[in-house]
């Protein structure tokens, strides 16, 4: 079950419509216990099947396309990665009233770490940092292109749409002033490399502090591998960001950049979620908070 109330446009799913997709479709696992996993994510539901296994199903069109994505590439990408991601292990088609593919994959064991309460965020950074060198060095060619591999500028009118709707809640004129300088940061000019595309404390997974890890590569492909910096922002606190950024080799222009992505991120998803789940909710003002303080900070030492 996830936090939260549905969006009109989602599609209602239950344990017993899981239970009848398997009979129908994966008769060997039908007997096994099938159980709601909590989780605070909108776009797919989770159900563990069994001990070692479970069932994702997408709740809402805009998700469809990622079980394609993640059941083509995710076993040619789980070999060159320092951490475990999910495992496909069967597809399943429309049938009994649910009207999209969907998915069964490996368990993975780890919890989702809690912002604020990390017992070593540098240990974390660091982890992070190579599980995003190793995807930027993977053979990015025939790879699919990223749907947030593109420049920033791209998110202009979405972004500004959200400042608009956010009147009252923050303070829309610091977010306008910093969504405006990522704007004059020049786009990426190097090569197209493989990003995740949604690195949240709601895709990583730790066990014993540690990343163990990453889920949700719906985004996956090839492109502008900034995007994948977000998570300096939506899970790191600051001291453990400049470790990131030491093992990442990130250089000024690149660092703004992404900062100007967790930003539009995060604006974006606050009107949207702070009705139906607020757990996306407080991610997104945290890290509007903590990326006007960094921009505010910047612009003092800039004068």
């Amino acid at each position: 079950m996830r936090a939260g109330k549905m969006h009109a446009d989602e599609v209602d799913i239950d344990m017993p419509l899981v239970r009848r997709l398997l009979a129908g479709q994966f008769p060997q696992w039908a007997d096994l216990p099938v159980e709601p996993v909590d989780s605070a994510g909108t776009d797919n539901a989770m159900y563990r099947l069994g001990e070692d296994m479970a069932v994702r199903l997408p709740r809402i069109e805009w998700a469809v396309g990622n079980v394609e994505r993640e059941q083509r590439w995710l076993p040619r990408l789980a070999p060159l990665l320092p951490v475990t991601i999910p495992a496909p292990l069967g597809k399943g088609v429309p049938a009994d009233g649910y009207p999209w593919h969907w998915s069964v994959y490996r368990w993975l064991d780890g919890e989702n770490p809690a912002v604020g309460r990390i017992t070593d965020p540098a240990l974390l950074a660091e982890d992070l940092a190579e599980f995003v060198t190793a995807l930027r060095r993977i053979d990015p060619t025939d790879g699919p292109p990223a749907g947030r591999g593109v420049p920033l500028a791209t998110r202009d009118a979405p972004t500004r749409a959200a400042i608009g709707d956010l009147r009252g809640v923050i303070d829309t004129g610091a977010a306008t002033a910093a969504w405006e300088e990522a704007l004059r940061i020049p786009a990426w000019s190097g090569p197209a490399a493989w990003v995740h595309g949604d690195l949240s404390p709601g895709n990583v997974l730790i066990t014993r502090g540690r990343l163990s890890a990453v889920i949700d590569f719906g985004c996956v492909g090839v492109g502008d591998p900034t995007v994948d910096l977000v998570v300096a922002w939506n899970l790191l606190p600051a001291a453990a960001r400049d470790v990131l950024r030491a093992a990442l080799r990130v250089d000024d222009a690149t660092w703004a950049r992404g900062r100007g992505w967790a930003l539009s991120i995060a604006l974006i998803q606050l009107p949207y979620y702070r009705s139906t789940n607020p757990s996306l909710a407080a991610n997104s003002r945290h890290v509007i908070r903590e990326v006007l303080a960094d921009h505010e900070r910047a612009t003092h030492r800039s004068d």
